[in-house]
């Protein structure tokens, strides 16, 4: 906080040395030093401050560490001390232009990178043409990149980086590594099997995570098939003693390619009927193989896995699923009630879809059926006499809003908003289309009186409850939810209701502190929302925790000034260090900064998860020249490797006491909400008027 004090020009150092060393040198006050601090300070200059003092110690909070950063990068590298240097590797790994880079590489960047600062706007870094010799990459402000003859091309903002160069003998850096799918498959083969890498070699992982994108499963068997049978048109008994080693080899490596594959998606693989049926020829070819015990051991392995997914999916084959008017998806009929419930493509869901005058059709289809079905079936049923062509699938939010969904869109159900419905209409009938009563009103929940109810109780049946939700979210949901659903024609069920829970929890919190009329008891309300949030940070929940905290800092909640002004000073203070831990900028350093250090389990903050997965979908093309761009693959693969990283430990917490156990787990399961903005503003104007 001094040195922010010292970069903004109120504090000197008496012989202008610019970084504060607290007690190694002398400071005073600018104002002292020029003489316009006239004298001692009157008792309005001391009430005034006194007034002032809250809102500046949290400013001073938020910019120290960038002012501490700022203060490092502007020594030269070989005065950096080894703590400095530390802090500049742990700025480094939260900046998304790094992100692809190793370790090793940022822990050698920390020592010669350097600040660089421009405070007039229009300043040239270099022209077009001349000798890159920097790396860039922006911390503030903008920076446009201007080409001759055609003027202003782009504007890189906050995050962006450009003039990227290699680190040796000044040559222009080539950062994409690029292939067909076909060579990149065989190049893996050939250098990343047969334990020439170990067992988190990023460029294997990032293949197995990501190859659905460029290389579908079909096009991936065929080429493993081809690769094991590369000996299928030659006489093994011709071929010299190095050609049959090197056919062996092939095939050790496919089926070490096989447990890898099972290792890092898991059950993907085992839903796909080619690879199951590929695993079990590859099985009969490989235990034929004398020369192959041990790989027959390692198909063995991965039978035994199959055959236990198998049962298990075959207990829950009856699994059905309803989607009430409000709520999270109910799971009927499951032939196991104790184990974590993942929603998959064949199960049933019974939904509503509506028509203009709010009459209703009741359906049943299983979670893969596309819109254009959907919007067919309940046509019929509502006697809308049109041609398909000329109906529209709509969901309808509370607030009126209208998002149409393609025909060849999937999970339709459970990819509505908080309190959005399903709707079928004639094109030219859209506009018609009004919400229900039932969405501008709280949406039913279990009657409890939340204030009663233990905070740390409360936190931690949500923690349980979204944790089941989380684990149920396979890797490649992110991938089918950044690259469109219907491209791979998969579901995102899972993905759908962790992120419908996030906002779930956010509107609750609005929602209950603007329906209290009664201030004393608004401000014990959000107080224990505060707690509530402390709890959820305590148990590593950062999903609820954001959540919360974004639902405190809504506008309909942050406007009741009497409400806040009757707050604890002790929970504002706390409320304003949970502000600064979700603020936005720099990419959210300091959310990364913070979960940096978290060993899991963890339930992250699912909705940043997904902007990663944009931003490195939307910033990069997916093939270059034909070619696919697997630095794209990379970056999409780390996001991935996140989520891995966060549930590959078990969830266990202490449980508390198991007073009320039942009515608060069905009371968080289900919380009271209204989600349109609108009528929130209005419902916190009535509990507390604009001052004139």
């Amino acid at each position: 906080m001094w040195q922010a004090l010292l970069e903004e020009g109120v504090l000197c150092h008496v012989a202008k040395e610019q970084p504060f060393k607290d007690k190694c040198f002398l400071y005073r006050f600018k104002s002292d030093e020029d003489g316009t601090a006239g004298g001692a300070p009157t008792s309005d200059d001391v009430s005034h401050a006194n007034d002032h003092i809250r809102e500046a110690l949290p400013a001073l909070l938020h910019r120290g560490p960038d002012a501490t950063l700022r203060m490092i990068l502007r020594k030269p590298s070989h005065e950096r001390t080894q703590e400095e240097l530390e802090l500049v590797y742990e700025e480094l790994l939260h900046i998304a232009a790094l992100s692809h880079l190793s370790t090793s590489i940022k822990r050698e960047l920390a020592s010669i990178i350097v600040f660089e600062a421009h405070a007039h706007a229009g300043t040239v870094l270099f022209n077009q043409g001349d000798e890159g010799r920097s790396w860039y990459i922006l911390l503030k402000g903008s920076v446009d990149v201007v080409i001759h003859g055609k003027g202003t091309v782009a504007t890189l903002k906050e995050g962006d980086d450009f003039g990227k160069l290699a680190l040796i003998n000044d040559a222009p850096r080539y950062t994409v590594m690029s292939g067909t799918p076909q060579k990149m498959l065989e190049h893996l083969l050939e250098t990343r099997l047969g334990g020439q890498a170990g067992p988190n070699d990023p460029f294997l992982d990032d293949f197995l995570l990501t190859h659905i994108v460029f290389m579908p499963v079909p096009l991936l068997i065929d080429e493993l098939a081809a690769n094991y049978h590369a000996d299928a048109d030659i006489d093994l008994r011709q071929a010299s003693d190095e050609d049959q080693e090197y056919f062996l080899t092939s095939k050790r490596r496919v089926v070490q390619f096989i447990q890898r594959w099972v290792l890092a998606v898991r059950h993907a693989v085992f839903d796909d009927p080619l690879a199951v049926e590929f695993i079990e020829e590859l099985a009969t070819d490989v235990e034929a193989e004398p020369a192959l015990q041990e790989e027959a051991s390692i198909i063995h392995h991965v039978l035994t896995q199959l055959s236990r997914y198998q049962e298990d999916r075959q207990m829950n084959a009856t699994q059905k699923w309803k989607l009430p008017p409000n709520g999270q998806p109910i799971c009927l009929f499951s032939g196991n009630t104790h184990s974590k419930t993942v929603i998959r493509p064949d199960d049933d869901i019974i939904f509503r879809v509506y028509c203009a005058d709010h009459t209703y059709c009741t359906l049943r289809f299983p979670m893969a059926t596309s819109a254009e079905v959907i919007k067919a079936c309940a046509a019929d049923k509502l006697q809308i006499a049109r041609l398909p062509e000329d109906l529209l699938l709509v969901e309808v939010k509370s607030s009126g809003e209208r998002v149409v969904f393609k025909d060849n869109d999937v999970s339709i159900p459970t990819a509505l908003s908080l309190n959005g419905r399903i709707f079928v209409s004639p094109k030219d009938h859209l506009d018609a289309l009004t919400p229900l009563p039932e969405q501008e009103v709280p949406t039913d929940a279990p009657d409890v009186d939340f204030e009663a109810l233990s905070t740390k109780d409360v936190a931690y049946h949500i923690t349980l409850f979204d944790w089941d939700l989380f684990w149920a979210v396979h890797e490649y949901e992110l991938l089918y939810h950044t690259f469109g659903r219907h491209h791979f024609n998969k579901i995102t069920s899972n993905l759908d209701v962790f992120i419908r829970r996030f906002n779930e929890i956010q509107y609750w919190v609005v929602t209950e502190i603007v329906s209290t009329t009664n201030l004393t008891k608004r401000m014990s309300l959000v107080k224990k929302f505060i707690k509530l949030a402390a709890f959820c940070k305590e148990y590593q929940n950062l999903n609820a925790f954001f959540a919360i905290v974004m639902g405190l800092s809504n506008t309909a909640v942050s406007r009741l000034s009497l409400t806040w002004d009757k707050l604890p000073s002790k929970f504002r203070k706390l409320f304003t260090e949970y502000e600064a831990l979700i603020d936005p900028s720099r990419n959210h350093r300091a959310y990364r900064m913070s979960v940096g250090k978290l060993q899991p389990p963890v339930i992250p903050f699912m909705p940043l998860l997904l902007k990663d997965m944009t931003f490195a979908h939307e910033g990069n093309k997916t093939s270059l020249d034909g070619l696919v761009n697997f630095e794209k693959m990379h970056m999409m693969a780390q996001t991935m490797r996140t989520v891995r990283f966060c549930r590959s430990r078990h969830l266990v917490l202490d449980p508390p006491s198991p007073k009320n156990e039942n009515e608060i787990r069905n009371y968080i399961r289900c919380f009271r909400t209204i989600d349109n903005q609108r009528v929130l503003n209005s419902m916190s104007q009535k509990v507390e008027p604009r001052r004139s």
